[in-house]
């Protein structure tokens, strides 16, 4: 989603902002610009196309010095043009025009009443974000020192938000804060510090960092100066200065080689056996440990689950709730972290809180998970691809999975690494609780250690799946189905199709057809079926049988012993093996493979899809 990246040096750091926005492209966005202090004044160049065109919008205008901030935007309030594109100027005032420069990442909730207050005092606005009230806000509170500007304007925002701003009346100045959206102070050498939204934009340019917490403000100054981080007093409008952790941190650039791949996502796709492989890593044996040293303590003192997570991640909670209930029969719950905090629940202090988060710095599932905690629930525990994100630094164990940076939007390996660890979860409870011994545990762990293994030879199906996406690119919508364990895999399938390809797609268990869903069939209508052979196999036949009799065309993805056999109107790509409780994770390999090949029979932007964002860092 949006980034941001700020720095003041004694060198021209120009540069280091582009390569940073660059580093953060694959999170998505609709707009960049970047913001200097330079000759006495506030320059910047905006675009709408990619970080490379504002490149040679900065490179052609000669823009450079050493303070400056750049910003990647992902709409929220306001078009996606030029005009509401970061970073923002305050203007309106004669003494404070182009006095103010900023970039904001998170939604001010009460922007529409500071908008009237300004205009009032004679601001106006160029754009329809609520960004810009910040600029102007922080203009009239001004009053020769920046930090004390951005201090009393923290005190009238409600939302979340991450800033960094600078003025063009202290030059080699910059100050930074943060409530709800995550930001970084980068640690330079001597003459030079940074600000970012995720450690990836610095990479390359430091390895010490600082991850601010929700109430810390940090004030950059000119050469040899150390940055002060201070927070607001609780209950007061006061600020003190405090001391946070800084961190070594080998941050990987996003801008990975692509290799014999087209895009992103197919190579992604295709690392999906070495990211289980290395999120198994030195799994030899079942035990708490594997998700922190608490973990033995705490599991002996909850007898529930409650998942909190979103889009891809929740339908791997989903498929969890069939393991932790079938495996551990530890009542389980799934929730949508975006609406779990906005209804009335029943906490129980002796609930896990599950979340589950690719980056760690899903908006919606922090706040789930604080408001979990504030009801009293205080066990948590993370499924995370970062190990230095926000979620697992509010969460009591972790578990990292190892998938490496995901780049494309639609999530395929971080999907799959996040059902091994949820899979761990499960046999770690069950253990705990007396329900696996350790002939089951054995056999459960040569399970997985084959797992790599079996999804190559699902990937080998690719030239199949690649037939059947010249049928669906002529297609307007597509239904799937599932059962059981299967039903969440279905809907994955669909979430990726419409992600990508912008093909209208739905999921339904298949028994739910004749409830309303049996209504849209017809020979137009491709049907996507996952049929393993497992105790639902015989019901999900009965259920094909009903999409033949309105003339439905059926795509099964069966397993090989399922009897399922390529007919008029059928047709069948066998799986290469049955996979018990685990095949779930091999099941979503094809369907990831069918939207990628759909898309690009479409020619969408399959990494980057339209409306979309890597890292939803808003609410």
């Amino acid at each position: 989603m949006c980034g941001i990246v700020g720095a003041v040096s004694t060198r021209n750091i120009v540069p280091i902002l582009l390569e940073g926005l660059k580093r953060l492209e694959y999170r998505g966005y609709d707009s960049c610009g970047v913001a200097v202090h330079q000759e006495g004044e506030l320059r910047r160049a905006r675009s709408t196309a990619r970080v490379a065109e504002l490149q040679t919008q900065v490179d052609t205008e000669h823009i450079q010095s050493g303070t400056g901030i750049a910003h990647t935007r992902w709409a929220t309030h306001g078009a996606p043009v030029v005009h509401n594109a970061h970073p923002h100027f305050s203007h309106g005032k004669s003494e404070g025009a182009g006095r103010i420069a900023l970039v904001h990442n998170g939604i001010i909730e009460n922007h529409d009443e500071l908008r009237t207050e300004l205009q009032a005092l004679g601001y106006t606005f160029q754009s329809q974000t609520d960004t810009e009230v910040l600029a102007h806000l922080i203009d009239h509170l001004y009053q020769g020192d920046l930090l004390q500007a951005v201090q009393a304007t923290t005190l009238r925002l409600r939302g979340a938000y991450a800033i960094a701003v600078f003025c063009r009346d202290e030059p080699h100045r910059l100050v930074a804060a943060r409530e709800g959206s995550p930001l970084v102070l980068g640690w330079g050498q001597g003459d030079e510090n940074f600000v970012a939204s995720d450690a990836m934009a610095l990479a390359g340019v430091t390895d010490q960092i600082t991850y601010l917490e929700d109430g810390d403000l940090v004030d950059l100054q000119g050469p040899r100066v150390r940055p002060l981080i201070v927070r607001r007093v609780a209950g007061a409008k006061a600020f003190e200065a405090v001391q946070r952790e800084v961190r070594h941190v080998q941050a990987h650039s996003g801008a990975a080689e692509l290799g014999p791949y087209r895009h992103y996502m197919q190579k992604e796709i295709f690392e999906q056996p070495k990211a289980i492989a290395d999120t198994l890593d030195a799994v030899d044996h079942i035990a708490p440990a594997l998700f922190g040293e608490r973990a033995k303590e705490v599991f002996a003192n909850i007898d529930r689950i409650l998942i909190l997570a979103c889009g891809t991640s929740y339908y791997s909670g989903s498929v969890a709730k069939y393991w932790l209930e079938s495996l551990a029969k530890i009542p389980t719950s799934v929730e949508i972290a975006s609406e779990y905090r906005y209804r009335e629940s029943v906490p129980d202090p002796r609930t896990l809180v599950v979340t589950i988060s690719q980056s760690g710095e899903t908006a919606d599932t922090l706040s789930a998970l604080k408001h979990a905690r504030a009801l009293g629930m205080p066990h948590t525990l993370t499924v995370c691809n970062v190990a230095t994100s926000a979620m697992v630094r509010e969460c009591e164990l972790a578990y990292i999975t190892r998938a490496g940076v995901e780049i494309g939007v639609a999530s395929t390996k971080a999907f799959t690494t996040q059902l091994v660890g949820l899979f761990l979860l499960s046999l770690t409870l069950a253990k705990t609780r007396g329900l696996l011994n350790q002939e089951q545990e054995a056999t459960h762990l040569k399970a997985l250690r084959h797992l790599p293994a079996a999804v190559q030879s699902v990937l080998a199906l690719e030239p199949q799946v690649m037939a059947w996406s010249e049928l669906f690119s002529r297609k307007e919508n597509a239904l799937f189905l599932g059962r059981g364990l299967h039903y969440p895999i279905a809907l994955e399938g669909a979430l990726k199709l419409k992600e990508i390809s912008y093909i209208h797609a739905e999921a339904y268990p298949a028994g739910e057809l004749k409830h309303g869903p049996l209504a849209l069939v017809t020979a137009h209508m491709p049907v996507v079926t996952v049929a393993p052979n497992d105790a639902l196999l015989e019901k999900l036949k009965s259920n094909l049988q009903e999409v033949r009799a309105r003339g439905g065309e059926l795509f099964v993805f069966a397993d090989a012993d399922t009897h399922i056999e390529s007919s008029e109107g059928v047709h069948v790509i066998r799986m290469p093996e049955h996979y018990g409780a685990l095949s779930p994770i091999l099941h979503v390999v094809p369907l990831q493979l069918l939207a990628y090949h759909t898309a690009c029979a479409l020619g969408t932007d399959v990494d980057k899809p339209r409306n979309l964002a890597k890292s939803v860092t808003v609410e």
